[in-house]
């Protein structure tokens, strides 16, 4: 696991999100991921307290699905988003190099008809090394306003 590369992973992401190739950035994530919005400052249990979101890969994919389809009305016209990244920082990374954790600076912006909304805060990513490359087993969203009033969220920060 080398620096570069997985720096280099995080813009990835954002990019894939913001050029809404949802199942390539669906690649990315490992079979077990989960992806964690919490409701609290420092949350530790996302099972045993409320978030925001709380997904596992069966429900991005079909959040995924619904954002793809044709047939999604209230995605007339669809929603787009644009990640704004400070240069993420490598907080650890195991012994073996198998896996590693990052945390990101972030303003995310999310637009769709008229509407333009944002969000700052920080995405903690846990990544493992698998087959020559990287997935996510954990992208965390901790938003600096995670007690504001919402409206719906439609695309993934």
């Amino acid at each position: 696991m080398n620096n570069k590369n997985i720096i280099d992973f995080i813009y990835e992401e954002a990019f894939l999100l913001d050029t809404m190739q949802w199942e390539r950035w669906l690649e990315l994530y490992a079979s077990d991921a989960r992806y964690w919005m919490p409701m609290e400052w420092d949350q530790q249990d996302p099972i045993m307290q409320q978030s925001l979101m709380y997904e596992d890969i069966f429900l991005l994919k079909v959040r995924v699905e619904r954002l793809s389809g044709e047939r999604t009305f209230s995605q007339k016209p669809k929603s787009r988003c644009h990640h704004l990244l400070q240069a993420p920082k490598i907080i650890d990374i195991d012994e073996e190099g198998q896996t590693c954790k990052t945390r990101t600076a972030f303003t995310y912006t999310e637009t769709r008809g008229d509407i333009l909304e944002r969000f700052s805060g920080w995405a903690r990513h846990e990544l493992k090394h698998e087959n020559d490359d990287f997935k996510i087993k954990l992208k965390r969203i901790d938003l600096i306003n995670f007690d504001a009033p919402f409206s719906n969220i439609q695309l993934f920060m």
